[in-house]
């Protein structure tokens, strides 16, 4: 990547300007998210992990996407009372955002750039599973759908990339997510 992912410009949910910047020094998963997904159930485990690890310097960011199905079709308010009302969610959310297509945030340009594959852990790929809802997968290295997870270094490098299916609790992303947080 030309340009750290830290100098990327956001927006918190709230509106407010910001960058990844203030995590420097944290592993960070970052995950595009969406409030009527079938994958929605996820905030729970995404939850889970940022309370288990924060304390270690995990900090789960989400980044909400209409990008597939409109399945995030919510203003920032309403994303952010669903997830709080319904999922406890507490890890920082940020505002929504494109992650496919032309007009994909640099963010997501960035995190594709670095690691485009995803490492898929299911019996069957998740793109085969679209494709019994007539969905077309997007090909590779775009996102696949909602709930895609990249794992960033505490020195912002993006170190692993798994795809939607992959539960917060699969052994394969904790180990990944465990083995940045015990590099100092």
């Amino acid at each position: 990547m030309t340009a750290s992912i830290y100098d990327i410009p956001v927006h918190k949910i709230t509106g407010a300007d910001a960058s990844l910047a203030e995590f420097k020094g944290k592993v960070l998963l970052v995950v595009n998210v969406a409030s009527k997904c079938g994958l929605t159930k996820q905030y729970e485990g995404l939850e889970q992990l940022y309370k288990q690890y924060s304390d270690k310097g995990l900090v789960v960011a989400g980044f909400p996407a209409n990008d597939f199905k409109s399945q995030e079709p919510g203003t920032s308010e309403e994303i952010q009372t669903f997830c709080t009302a319904n999922f406890g969610v507490d890890f920082p959310m940020f505002e929504k955002i494109p992650v496919v297509g032309p007009d994909k945030h640099p963010l997501y340009a960035a995190l594709i750039a670095a690691q485009p594959k995803a490492t898929s852990l299911g019996e069957v790929p998740f793109s085969e599973n679209l494709k019994k809802y007539g969905i077309v997968p997007n090909a590779e290295p775009e996102i696949l759908w909602n709930f895609e997870k990249f794992v960033i270094s505490r020195s912002g490098e993006v170190v692993r990339r798994f795809s939607p299916d992959t539960e917060p609790s699969n052994p394969a992303l904790i180990e990944a997510i465990e083995a940045e947080l015990a590099k100092a």
